[in-house]
This record gives C-alpha cells, sequence and structure tokens, in this order.
C-alpha cells in the first residue's frame, strides 16, 4: 500500500486513490518518524512542510492530526476579582496634621539676611595707609550713624545713585555721610538657592575688600560669604553681613 504526498493512503501505487496525486513508481511508505517530502503545504495553515510537525501550527503530516498545544487564540477565563472594599476617609484630625506637615515642609523659607553699614576708622587709616591720589583730601566723617539694611531681593547692589540710573542701588552709599571713594555700581550681593549670599565686585574702581584685608576679591568673580563677613568698599565704608530681620 502506498501514501500520496498528502498522506493518504492508497492501493494504488501511482496515483492516490482519494485525492488523485501523482504518488510516483515504487514509492515507498515513510517511516513512521518521518515528516513530509520538502515543500508539501500543511492542510490546516499551508505553511510548506519540512519536518513531520508543521513549524506554523503544529499538524502532524504523519498522524493526520494537529499537536496538543495551548489554545492561545482563546485562553482560559479569568474568574473576575471580588469587588473592592472603599477606604474609609481619613478623620479631619490625620488629613489636618498631614496638609500641615506638608505645608511645612514646602514653606521653610530661607532666613532672612541684614546688612549693616558702618563708617569704619580702622577700615579708613588702611585706606590712607595704602597712600592713593586721593588719600590727602579724604576726611573720616565726625557723624556717621549706622544703618541696616534687609537683603529683601535675589540681588542687591552696593554703589551711589545718580541721574543716570533708573533706579538707585539697595545699598545707597551717597546718603549722608557719602562716600566719595564709591562707584555707581561698586558690587552686588547675589542670593544663592541654598539662602547663602555671594559677592561680586563687576568692576569699580577702589576695588573691593574682604575681612580687613587689603588684597582685592578678583573681578567678576563670585565671592562666597558667610554670616559676619566684612564688605570694605569706598574709603571708609565696611558692610557686615548678619543673619535675622533688621530692627
Amino acid at each position: 500500500m502506498a501514501i500520496c504526498p498528502s498522506g493518504h493512503t492508497s492501493q494504488s501505487a501511482d496515483f492516490c486513490d482519494m485525492c488523485g496525486t501523482a504518488i510516483g513508481a515504487g514509492a515507498a511508505p515513510p517511516s513512521g518518524g518521518g515528516g513530509p517530502d520538502g515543500g508539501t503545504p500543511c492542510p490546516d495553515c499551508g505553511l510548506p512542510g519540512t519536518d513531520r510537525f508543521c513549524e506554523g501550527c503544529g499538524y502532524d503530516f504523519v498522524a493526520g492530526g494537529g499537536r496538543p498545544t495551548r489554545d492561545l487564540e482563546h485562553p482560559p477565563a479569568v474568574p473576575p476579582l471580588p469587588p473592592s472594599t472603599p477606604a474609609s476617609p481619613p478623620s479631619a484630625g490625620a488629613q489636618g496634621a498631614s496638609s500641615g506637615a506638608a505645608a511645612g515642609a514646602q514653606a521653610a523659607p530661607a532666613a532672612a539676611w541684614t546688612a549693616v553699614v558702618d563708617a569704619d576708622r580702622e577700615y579708613f587709616n588702611a585706606v590712607l595707609a595704602e597712600e592713593g591720589p586721593d588719600s590727602g583730601t579724604l576726611v573720616f566723617p565726625p557723624y556717621a550713624p549706622q544703618r541696616r539694611i534687609p537683603l529683601a531681593s535675589g540681588q542687591v547692589r552696593i554703589g551711589r545713585r545718580s541721574s543716570t540710573q533708573p533706579t538707585p542701588p539697595e545699598i545707597d552709599l551717597r546718603e549722608p555721610p557719602e562716600d566719595p571713594g564709591v562707584s555707581k555700581v561698586h558690587a552686588v550681593l547675589l542670593a544663592k538657592p541654598d539662602g547663602s549670599w555671594t559677592l561680586v565686585d563687576p568692576g569699580s574702581t577702589n576695588r573691593t575688600y574682604l575681612n580687613g584685608s587689603m588684597d582685592p576679591i578678583p573681578l567678576n568673580t563670585e565671592v562666597p560669604l558667610a554670616e559676619g563677613d566684612r564688605i570694605h568698599v569706598g574709603a571708609w565704608t565696611t558692610i557686615t553681613l548678619t543673619r535675622g530681620e533688621a530692627p
């Protein structure tokens, strides 16, 4: 008994009794473990068969049936989850406490800083000792009340107001007693995100000094400041940074 290329058994050895496909003379039945001849299409999906089982759908070319596989097109139904019980709303006290804690975490404003402006005799004497071109004309003011100026913006200018400026500097050293050695914009205080401050001299004529040193700070360079630092500008002005509101 012969087997045609489609897998049918046939009494005739030349043409299949069932489908009429040419079998070929002397065609021997395939062994039980063999597969289809190369190129035989799978009757289920049409993919050419090269082994016993179709690579596309698992059809068994020898036994004439599909390979037992998981039914991916129709997965088993999943039972629905039981309805969830809604959580009870938090109590008013707990809700207020949590919102208050969140507000406190978001608030925490940076501590206020104040610039304390003084006429500094010690710094004035150091300026005279430098023997600059105008040192012979400088006179220390007999009356110079202390001023306390809050650092209320992110940029605080130190200088002397003039008619050409649209707005006066925040620390205006033209106020009596006017310091003749201060430029229009002599130095600038810059607030940083962490609450600290830096100092920049944008190019003043007589330069800017720190903490009693007569070595000027570099131009156009941010210099970090700390509480208690003393900024020296002009002929006698010292500005001390302190934490806290101005009284």
